[in-house]
């Protein structure tokens, strides 16, 4: 391949989430680096598309709803770009892209699962994506968990599988006159509020905590389709003076930089983008024992992890972080370090670096 490669990203879209993060921090180190990416999103450009269009990215939403339509406008673009590489990011843009791309005689085509792959699984929804996958010449998984689970499955060659971390900009912290107002031991979630998200049990626990710390507060940032029941379920708790809902944030550094741990209680959960932001800030972190989110907790030593069920237990977890001075420190020494060592964007984008030009494995 040539030293400067043409790189299409595709995506479901460019809304705010963390594969759309990750893409978007992707690309712009690739292009630091001297590459030329780009980025197609099946559906809408959202407003990460339009900041990345901003910054002079080239940015292509709504290439095509349905299968067939999709299928064909990205054989298109993929017989006139001849981009050096496609990397497909999650099934619907492989089973939509996968193909087109292998037909148009894209040379490196790889596909990332930035999700757990936990069972249940959707039947139909796997068998597509494994015939895609027939297609590529490398299927990611983002942590070990989602990996493993991809092997178990046996519809993709294991020999195709491989690991890669998910890594991210660090969040640069930001003066205190900047930070949102401020008063008691302080936990951010950051990311959507959908139902895999579990947030009853947060703010449940955050109550039962209430009871024994008073000061503690929660700080809410993003949104979605549970936001509404959520502001109501604080309000059925009684803790909406100790809970405060942000909205979504595209620069969520203020919220990192005042917060004293990063909490998430998700059911189900991939490697979050959020959860390395955390500890790129040295933010010790709570999180419920599913995929990679307590996978890199416990290989980090930088938090607590507790049962996807226990409300009590997260409850304990917290209280037992906002007391403990000295665990808490260590944790945030461990997650700054690990968050160097191993989850930077540059690590992450190195490592797909060297799968692009590795083609070894073909379908």
């Amino acid at each position: 391949m040539a030293t400067c490669m043409k790189i299409a990203h595709v995506v479901d879209s460019m809304e705010v989430g963390g594969a759309e993060m990750l893409v978007s921090q992707m690309c712009r180190l690739q292009r630091e680096q001297g590459h030329a990416p780009c980025v197609y999103a099946v559906l809408t450009l959202g407003p990460l598309g339009e900041r990345m269009q901003a910054a002079g990215f080239a940015v292509q939403a709504n290439v095509g709803r349905h299968f067939s339509d999709a299928a064909r406008n990205f054989y298109r673009i993929f017989k006139e770009l001849r981009p050096d590489v496609v990397h497909l990011h999650n099934p619907t843009p492989t089973v939509y892209a996968a193909m087109a791309a292998r037909m148009a005689g894209v040379p490196s085509i790889i596909s990332t699962r930035h999700s757990l792959v936990a069972p249940p699984r959707r039947l139909v929804v796997e068998l597509k994506y494994a015939l895609a996958a027939t297609c590529c010449n490398w299927i990611v998984g983002i942590c070990d968990a989602t990996t493993n689970n991809l092997k178990s499955m046996h519809s993709v060659p294991a020999r195709k599988i491989v690991r890669v971390y998910n890594g991210t900009g660090p969040v640069l912290r930001v003066a205190i006159e900047k930070w949102p107002p401020k008063n008691g031991f302080t936990l951010v979630y950051v990311g959507r509020f959908e139902p895999v998200k579990n947030h009853a049990l947060l703010l449940n626990a955050f109550r039962v905590a209430l009871q024994s710390m008073p000061d503690l507060r929660l700080w809410m940032v993003g949104e979605g389709s549970e936001s509404k029941l959520l502001e109501s379920l604080t309000r059925e708790l009684g803790i909406t003076e100790q809970v405060t809902f942000w909205g979504q944030q595209l620069d969520v550094a203020p919220f990192f930089s005042a917060a004293d741990a990063f909490i998430m209680s998700s059911k189900s959960e991939g490697l979050p983008i959020s959860l390395l932001q955390a500890f790129s800030l040295g933010l010790p972190a709570i999180v419920t024992d599913v995929g990679g989110m307590s996978e890199v907790v416990r290989l980090a030593q930088a938090g607590l992890t507790v049962p996807v069920t226990d409300s009590a237990g997260m409850a304990e977890a917290i209280l037992q972080l906002a007391t403990g001075g000295a665990k808490r420190k260590q944790f945030s020494k461990n997650a700054e370090e690990a968050y160097h060592s191993r989850f930077t964007i540059e690590t992450m984008v190195n490592a797909y670096m060297d799968l692009y030009q590795d083609t070894g494995h073909r379908p």
